[in-house]
């Protein structure tokens, strides 16, 4: 059995850059005890003083579109040029053993033997859109650890990108040529959020299909509304079967920073996603507070029960439930 280390043990090897420790810090933050969270607490705070100044990209794309394999290839590219970056992949989560099914080092070999690269698979639990519910936090510790590019890949399941754009810098989504037409409900409300577009697999006999893409892609842009940060995202081909592409969409990214902390949103962005970080820690305390409640937990059946016979309007049952939590009156029954 692994000995426990002490939060300041956590501290002082995520500050050293110490993998291993890293990995338990993150399994820490990820625990549903009581005792574990208390201590992810101050290891939080601990290397909070370090945290930052990483570039957060989120990446997400339509099935088939090879988000993996474009990390991998990406990855890659980054560490050519001597910069760390920790890929934190959120994976659907099995019900029955609540642990990741696709196990994202095995689809990332190459890039996981990296030296200057953190691969962390992490399940998606039960949480909106099969966004990991610590993924904030598994940043906050990597960018401690001194990686300078996190990249969160979205499951791409539609609203975990929503949440994912609300904790990155950078959202970039991935594209094929000839999709199809049954993807367009989906493409507006993603591209909307985009900062960038990549169509992937321009290689071989797609190359051609794939400039097609882009530029019907660059048009339909130019038919939404202008962004308040004054960015007007490009549409650019890749290939990470050929390595081509990669250190164009990595230029557009700085320039993108560039950009953003020259017109302040940068600062901006950041500090409105840790206000709704705060409301969302806020929200999801009361959510389990009011369900770990034991009278709650001892009559939600039978008002459940009443709702579905139709004894009882929704609610009105939500309302009882929630008058007798916050009362505290414990003793009544139904």
């Amino acid at each position: 059995m692994q000995k426990r280390l002490t939060a300041e043990e956590y501290i002082k090897g995520i500050l050293a850059g110490n993998r291993i420790i890293l990995s338990r810090a993150i399994t820490l933050i990820e625990s549903q005890l009581e005792n574990d969270r208390l201590i992810a607490q101050k290891v939080l705070e601990g290397v909070l003083p370090q945290t930052g100044k990483a570039i957060r990209i989120g990446i997400t794309g339509v099935p088939g579109v090879g988000k993996s394999t474009f990390i991998e290839a990406f990855g890659k590219h980054i560490t050519s040029l001597n910069k760390k970056i920790a890929v934190l992949a959120i994976d659907p989560t099995s019900q029955r053993t609540k642990g990741s099914i696709m196990g994202d080092k095995t689809r990332m070999e190459e890039l996981a033997h990296d030296s200057l690269a953190y691969i962390r698979p992490s399940p998606s639990g039960n949480t909106l859109g099969g966004v990991a519910n610590k993924t904030r936090e598994t940043m906050l510790l990597c960018e401690a650890a001194g990686f300078e590019l996190i990249i969160v890949e979205t499951v791409g399941v539609g609203q975990s990108e929503t949440v994912v754009k609300g904790m990155v810098d950078f959202f970039l989504l991935l594209m094929l040529s000839g999709a199809g037409d049954e993807l367009q409900g989906i493409k507006r409300g993603i591209m909307e959020m985009a900062d960038a577009i990549a169509i992937t697999k321009a290689d071989g006999d797609n190359n051609q299909k794939a400039k097609n893409a882009r530029m019907e892609y660059v048009h339909a842009l130019h038919l939404f509304p202008p962004t308040a940060n004054n960015w007007y995202p490009p549409v650019l081909t890749c290939s990470a079967l050929e390595k081509t592409g990669l250190s164009e969409i990595w230029q557009v990214i700085l320039d993108f920073e560039n950009q953003m902390q020259e017109n302040g949103f940068w600062k901006k962005n950041r500090q409105e996603q840790s206000l709704n970080w705060m409301n969302d820690y806020i929200k999801q305390y009361l959510e389990t507070q009011f369900f770990s409640d034991k009278y709650v937990k001892e009559n939600l059946e039978i008002i459940s029960n009443q709702v579905l016979s139709e004894a009882i309007l929704p609610i009105q049952g939500a309302n009882i439930l929630l008058e007798k939590h916050f009362t505290g009156l414990r003793s009544s029954k139904i």
